[in-house]
C-alpha cells in the first residue's frame, strides 16, 4: 500500500504541514485539486475512518454559503458533497501504513510524524 497524502498545494497550512515532515517521508502527494479524487479513494477513506462526516470539512465556505449547516445531512450527502468538490474534504488526509490521519490538528500531525518515522 502506498503511503499518501491528500492535500491542497494552494493551502497554507497543508504546505507547512509537508514542509514540517522528515525529509524521507516517502509520501506521495496529491493535489485534491489538480486531481480531484475519485469514488475509489474516499471508498478506502471512509473504509480507513467509518464515516464520510470525519472525512467532512465543516469549515469549507461553501458549507455556510450553501445553508448546508442549517439542514441535517447524512453519510450518503457528506459523501456526494466531498466528490462534487474538493474543498469539502478535511484536509490534509494521511494514509500511511493502513491507517489514516484526518485534519491539521496539532495532535494530528504530531501523530503523522510518528508514523513516518518508525
Amino acid at each position: 500500500m502506498t503511503n499518501k497524502v491528500y492535500h491542497l498545494s494552494s493551502c497554507d497550512t497543508c504546505r507547512k504541514i509537508i514542509k514540517s515532515l522528515p525529509q524521507d517521508h516517502n509520501l506521495v502527494l496529491h493535489d485534491i485539486k489538480q486531481t480531484p479524487i475519485t469514488a475509489e479513494e474516499l471508498e478506502e477513506m471512509h473504509q480507513l475512518s467509518g464515516s464520510y462526516e470525519a472525512l467532512f470539512s465543516k469549515k469549507a465556505q461553501l458549507y455556510k454559503s450553501m445553508g448546508l449547516k442549517d439542514q441535517s445531512l447524512t453519510e450518503d450527502d457528506f459523501k456526494k458533497y466531498i466528490l462534487e468538490h474538493y474543498t469539502f474534504l478535511s484536509r490534509p488526509v494521511f494514509i500511511i501504513d493502513g491507517k489514516i490521519y484526518i485534519g491539521n490538528s496539532k495532535q494530528n500531525v504530531e501523530n503523522v510524524i510518528q508514523a513516518l518515522t518508525k
